[in-house]
């Protein structure tokens, strides 16, 4: 593995963490709300790298 690898694998479950925490309510409520807007953004921009979106993205701009 390397180590950007490394750093995206611990950036996400930090990410959870920090979501289930703030959906349990194991957090403050101003940490909960940057937090959670955080997560969101950073789970979306992951899942917005993948190749099946990528993919899926680069097949539907062939056909406009």
């Amino acid at each position: 593995m390397t180590n950007a690898h490394d750093a995206k694998t611990m950036a996400d479950g930090a990410a959870v963490v920090v979501g289930i925490g703030g959906f349990m309510g194991w957090m403050t409520p101003v940490v909960t709300l940057v937090g959670g807007v955080l997560t969101i953004v950073y789970l979306a921009v992951r899942i917005w790298e993948t190749d099946t979106v990528k993919g899926l993205v680069a097949k539907y701009a062939k056909h406009e």
